[in-house]
């Protein structure tokens, strides 16, 4: 499946968005819930070898599209 920068792009501005929007509920909040909390554990636990870095992801999108 091909799917355009475009698209790609219009995602990943909702998903700022929507970030924001947890974020200042969390400030306004000031506190997260247990489960935040728990996800949140977990995933500072990843090793950052295991991640792949924004420009890398950005290439393999693009290696698909050709």
């Amino acid at each position: 499946m091909i799917i355009p920068v475009k698209d790609i792009r219009e995602d990943l501005i909702k998903i700022r968005r929507d970030m924001e929007i947890i974020k200042n509920i969390l400030l306004s909040e000031g506190e997260l819930t247990d489960c935040a909390k728990k996800e949140l554990a977990e995933a500072r636990m990843i090793c950052r070898e295991k991640c792949i870095s924004h420009e890398e992801v950005k290439k393999r999108i693009l290696k698909c599209q050709n």
